[in-house]
């Protein structure tokens, strides 16, 4: 077995890195019938294929002569790195970035059998066929351009991965923020259906003008037909302006039913002293809690004007990149209308 230097194992790991992106995205695209520059980074590199061949390359290289013990370590290997990989991933953003939760005897979601016997079969084909002649190109590497190779490499991943990483908490925090503007804004018309009540309004009427999950349905069929009709206006610069468009008819719906909410609000208010057997503490308490409501849909409406095209950039850049992600159930509405914004399914 040939022993390999540290620079040497920082240059075969970005190789396969390398390798890994470039399949991915040929296979995704594919399957997705548009061009996906897939990855959790923005350079063109996939860690896991890296680390997957490295790990496997450990494991296996000793054993190189025994091709049941290739599969088998290799097997195993790459599947450990593969859940652990998954679960802390799923665990620090919230977002699962592949998922065989629809595949037999998968473990969590995060790998399968299938995809384990895939693991041995590849580390074969790694180690018999693919490594062999890539370690005698990099045996012809200068050794003096070994090390200064892997440390600006190194480097420049480094960067990547930070700015990658801050993205992806980025779309966490934007997932959790549009499940908690959902819900208040659930919470915000029911509390002004019920002052509405209690002030004998037009409860049916202030209803149907209310109803957040009619108007949440209205805006996500016009946002399916809108994807229709651009499905063939998918030109990179036209992106920016659909993404522009379709975050201000989103801004538009949300802020009209904040109007409309607010409205109610400001006339239950305004009408308390009409009530009869309302008075004193009891109707200051009453007129302190609608005060209360006015405030928040106040605040709800200038965090909603505040969100430009910019804000969503790099999140919907991560969901293009793996258009197969998943959101725990919990933030798996926001995800869902976070991809619709961005014009894909």
């Amino acid at each position: 077995m040939h022993v390999y230097s540290a620079g040497q194992w920082v240059l075969l790991f970005f190789f396969y890195c390398f390798c890994g992106w470039v399949w991915e995205s040929c296979y995704v695209s594919l399957c997705q019938r548009h061009w996906v520059n897939r990855g959790f980074l923005h350079g063109p590199l996939l860690p896991i294929y890296g680390s997957g061949a490295i790990i496997i390359l450990f494991a296996t290289l000793p054993v190189a002569g025994n091709l049941w013990l290739v599969w088998l370590l290799g097997m195993l290997a790459a599947t450990a790195l593969e859940y652990v990989t998954g679960a802390a991933m799923e665990a620090l953003f919230k977002v699962r970035y592949w998922d065989y939760s629809k595949q037999k005897f998968n473990l969590n979601g995060h790998i399968c059998l299938s995809s384990s016997i895939a693991w041995g079969f590849f580390s074969i084909l790694l180690v018999k066929f693919i490594h062999p002649p890539i370690g005698r190109l990099l045996a012809d590497v200068p050794a003096r351009l070994v090390d200064p190779l892997a440390l600006v490499l190194t480097a420049v991943f480094t960067v990547d991965v930070v700015q990658s990483v801050q993205a992806a908490l980025d779309l966490r925090e934007m997932l959790s923020k549009l499940t908690e503007e959902n819900e208040e804004l659930r919470r915000l018309a029911k509390r002004a259906e019920v002052a509405a009540a209690f002030a004998e309004d037009d409860l049916r009427r202030f209803r149907e003008k209310t109803e957040l999950e009619k108007r949440l349905l209205q805006s996500r069929v016009e946002a399916e037909l809108e994807e229709q009709r651009q499905a063939r206006e998918e030109r990179r610069e036209l992106r920016q302006e659909r993404l522009e468009d379709s975050l201000r008819r989103r801004t538009e719906i949300k802020l009209d039913i904040l109007d409309t909410i607010s409205d109610a609000l400001e006339t239950c208010r305004d009408h308390l002293a009409d009530i009869p057997d309302l008075a004193g503490d009891a109707l200051a308490e009453r007129r302190a809690d609608l005060n209360e409501a006015i405030e928040k849909v106040r605040d709800r409406k200038a965090a909603i004007r505040a969100r430009t095209a910019r804000t969503y950039q790099r999140s919907l850049r991560i969901l293009r990149a793996n258009p197969t992600a998943k959101a725990r159930q919990e933030l798996n509405e926001a995800l869902e209308s976070l991809r619709k914004l961005g014009g894909r399914k």
